[in-house]
């Protein structure tokens, strides 16, 4: 009887690598295996490796025009359905919503295969970390909760760890752990989801760490299993990747090309979600209103905001937008309000437009401010957000004070701001980050500072205002006090019986805080 691996003595040559990987790890010591069907493994430190697919940076920055295919035919194989019975699955998500989202799909899937969910690591049988790459902090939290993992795996050698997301598209992630993180069994990407059940299989048959991530993009695929977050709230995607190519930011390569979901495929599946109860819908993209243009149909995101218009679902909200494709038609059919929330969040990254230049943001701040006052003519209730980084190459004190005024300008309800940290292979990680961190941190304090200032005048104008309200849940701080949300995404906190959860209401407010409200109950809504 012969072992099911094999040293192949009779060709001593590492195997072929990408040269992207060479440059993070040492194979000159890698040995070459081969099963008895003729497969080949890479052998580094004592862990068999197989390597379906590596992340290419270079093969990510290419932009082809053939149009992704769409597929209907997703299925689970037959020899992994029930394979997770009597076993448990956790997956602690990192980073936007839609990370969030593509958990939903991969707890679908393994609901399906027979697994059920558990928060508890320790009785877990399968952990996935689904990671973030836009900032270097979440970067070293995932890589924090792979060493803490160790001792578990060492603990219960049977337990399935898997690295999925943003940050396993990147080839100096996928390096690393090959190098120090042994204990990994499977790496897989943002295009390869649905590839999850053949993934994991390879994984627990074959006792190797399996890698598979596509550089090219996915196709779109329809019809994968979802387990939807709570029953209030349902997360679309209508589109996939971005073109845009910001000068810092890494999503282009960790998510690809825009590709658009049909619009009879989103319609549907909005239609689903309100004959299911749900009250909100977020439509999610990386850039949600370059809806369409890959499709060639003369149909965008204010055409599909139209159609999801005559849909009985209470709210309906999207994100993330980008101020080059914010077009007139899209304002136009936000304006009739409804079911339509008058919520925009619109990043501007810099108020500064040398900065927007050098950021390859593709606008000035002056076309950012007249965007911004068609929107506030259109919509005049409605709530403005945005996203902004602090310190990026290059920004001297006075265009960050042109951020500052913006600021005061716009009038922001609220803003996500960062201090910026460059990702590796974006164009702005080349630059010089001549702007020291003390000063970084110093600019970004002063920021928040005026955003607070701003927010907390806001919120004391609706002092006294009754508002609708859609219930989420229990407050994070006080399990007696339920909080909600206001058609413009302001939060707010009152006492009430809990079988509200779910529904809309009116919240008369009390007292304004910087970053919420607290209220009464005054009325209950006919939804």
């Amino acid at each position: 009887m012969t072992d099911k691996k094999q040293t192949d003595t009779s060709e001593q040559t590492t195997p072929a690598v990408d040269p992207a990987y060479e440059k993070y790890f040492d194979f000159s010591k890698a040995e070459v295996e081969s099963n008895e069907d003729g497969k080949q493994y890479m052998k580094i430190g004592g862990r068999s490796i197989v390597i379906n697919d590596q992340p290419d940076h270079k093969a990510g920055r290419k932009r082809t025009k053939q149009d992704a295919s769409v597929h209907y035919d997703f299925d689970i194989p037959e020899d992994m359905r029930g394979i997770g019975y009597g076993k448990k699955y956790l997956i602690r998500t990192y980073g936007c919503q839609m990370n969030y989202h593509d958990t939903e799909n991969m707890a679908g899937i393994l609901e399906e295969m027979g697994f059920a969910e558990t928060k508890d690591t320790e009785e877990a049988d399968l952990i996935f970390l689904n990671t973030c790459a836009i900032r270097e902090n979440a970067e070293n939290k995932v890589f924090g909760e792979i060493g803490h993992l160790k001792a578990l795996k060492r603990e219960k050698p049977e337990l399935m760890l898997g690295v999925c997301g943003c940050m396993s598209q990147e080839e100096n992630v996928v390096n690393r752990i090959m190098q120090k993180h042994q204990h990994i069994d499977m790496i897989f990407g943002t295009h390869n989801i649905h590839r999850l059940p053949e993934l994991l299989r390879d994984a627990i048959q074959g006792k190797e760490m399996v890698i598979e991530v596509w550089s090219k993009e996915g196709d779109v695929i329809e019809n994968m299993p979802k387990k939807r977050a709570g029953g209030t709230q349902a997360w679309v995607n209508i589109m996939y990747g971005c073109d845009k190519f910001c000068t810092y930011c890494i999503v282009p390569y960790t998510r690809g090309k825009e590709r658009s979901r049909l619009p009879e495929d989103i319609i549907a599946e909005v239609r689903e979600i309100a004959r299911q109860g749900y009250k909100e819908i977020t439509l999610l993209g990386q850039n949600v209103n370059a809806y369409g243009k890959d499709l060639g149909l003369d149909y965008g995101l204010g055409e599909l905001m139209n159609e999801l218009h005559k849909i009985d679902i209470p709210r309906i909200r999207f994100t993330t937008s980008h101020p080059r494709d914010f077009d007139d038609y899209l304002i136009e059919v936000l304006a009739q309000g409804g079911n339509l929330v008058e919520h925009i969040h619109l990043p501007v990254q810099s108020g500064n437009s040398d900065m927007l230049k050098l950021m390859g943001r593709k606008y000035t701040r002056e076309e950012y401010v007249e965007l911004a006052r068609k929107i506030k003519t259109a919509i005049p209730h409605a709530s403005f957000t945005t996203d902004i980084i602090v310190g990026f190459p290059n920004e001297t004190e006075e265009q960050f004070e042109d951020t500052m005024s913006l600021m005061r300008e716009m009038d922001y309800d609220s803003a996500f701001t960062y201090i910026y940290s460059p990702r590796e292979h974006t164009p702005a990680a080349k630059m010089e980050d001549n702007v020291p961190m003390d000063v970084k941190k110093e600019r970004l304090a002063r920021l928040n500072a005026l955003m607070g200032d701003i927010s907390n005048r806001r919120n004391k104008e609706l002092e006294g205002r009754v508002l609708e309200v859609l219930v989420e849940g229990e407050s994070r701080k006080n399990a007696d006090v339920l909080s909600g949300r206001t058609r413009t995404n302001k939060l707010v906190n009152f006492r009430a019986p809990k079988d509200v959860i779910g529904e809309v209401i009116y919240v008369q407010i009390d007292e304004a805080k910087t970053w919420s409200l607290d209220g009464h109950v005054v009325e209950f809504a006919e939804v």
